[in-house]
């Protein structure tokens, strides 16, 4: 009878070096697993601390507004998931688990994310560097891949523009990085360029200053700098006189067509004219007999072969 309670109370506490082996490891599988929770709450916090350090930081550095706010988010979430993903890889060494090998899988799914979503990242890092130049901005009047408008949105991704015929073009910001980008608004005025044919037998230098006072006449041309006329080409049936001033950028979409109807007016006023385009007519029967004739397989004196 004791021998069979002895082996009973040996299968249900087993050996004691075991007994003893487990308790070790169980203590210090809890203290592992203490500590590791403890670095996921370290982590945490210092995640968020450090994601709003660098949000005020770029406030600070480049005052952000409107959607420009895009780049400091995006910093800000880079950095709060980096920590975060540092402190996991930290918690897992803490519990005996292999980080190589937790690395490599991520090394593996970040290239085949990469490799699948290559376009989309690579409009991400042109939209990051034009929100770090800042070329233009929201409510920018520019003209992006051929394209012009007024700029409504600017992500990470594509920058959306409103075309003057109402369209709303949405545009890769690959695209725009990659091509020549021309801002209409940044410097705040704008030069018009009209040309006026005028014939040759006119007065020049009298059309020259009916085109410069047109455009000292006009309140939305600049006087500084001032209004420029000059003859710049000579064509076929006219003289080519140039007026080049200055508007404001809001100004300019109206102010080129108004401008070049005064001066049209003005010029017709002042006596000079507007050649068209002439063309000679030449008509072959008043030709017939009077050149050197030739008949099918014979060739007149004094042509040449």
């Amino acid at each position: 009878m004791n021998d069979l309670l002895n082996k009973l109370k040996l299968r249900l506490l087993g050996d004691k070096d075991i007994v003893s082996n487990f308790t070790d490891k169980a203590g210090e599988f809890a203290v592992d697993l203490l500590v590791a929770l403890v670095i996921l709450v370290l982590t945490a916090w210092l995640s968020g601390l450090l994601s709003r350090i660098t949000r005020r930081a770029l406030g600070r550095l480049t005052p952000l507004a409107g959607s420009d706010s895009t780049l400091a988010n995006f910093v800000s979430s880079l950095v709060r998931y980096g920590v975060l993903m540092v402190g996991l890889v930290a918690a897992f060494a803490q519990l005996g688990v292999q980080t190589a090998s937790i690395l490599a899988v991520l090394g593996a799914a970040s290239l085949a994310v990469g490799l699948a979503l290559q376009g989309t990242l690579s409009n991400v890092a042109a939209g990051v560097m034009l929100l770090l130049l800042r070329p233009y901005r929201v409510g920018d009047y520019v003209e992006l891949a051929g394209k012009t408008g007024t700029i409504l949105t600017l992500d990470l991704f594509v920058t959306v523009l409103n075309a003057s015929n109402g369209l709303r073009l949405t545009i890769p910001n690959g695209k725009i990085f990659g091509d020549i980008i021309i801002n209409y608004t940044t410097t705040g005025r704008r030069r018009l360029e009209l040309e006026f044919g005028v014939d040759y037998a006119d007065d020049l230098d009298k059309g020259l200053e009916v085109l410069l006072g047109c455009a000292r006449k006009d309140k939305r041309v600049l006087g500084d700098p001032a209004p420029w006329s000059r003859v710049t080409e000579l064509r076929d049936s006219s003289v080519i006189c140039k007026l080049d001033c200055w508007v404001t950028a809001a100004d300019y979409v109206n102010t080129g067509p108004d401008l070049t109807k005064t001066c049209k007016e003005a010029l017709e006023a002042a006596g000079l004219h507007f050649p068209y385009p002439h063309q000679v007519a030449v008509e072959r029967a008043a030709f017939v007999g009077k050149g050197p004739s030739l008949t099918p397989g014979k060739r007149s004196k004094g042509t040449n072969s």
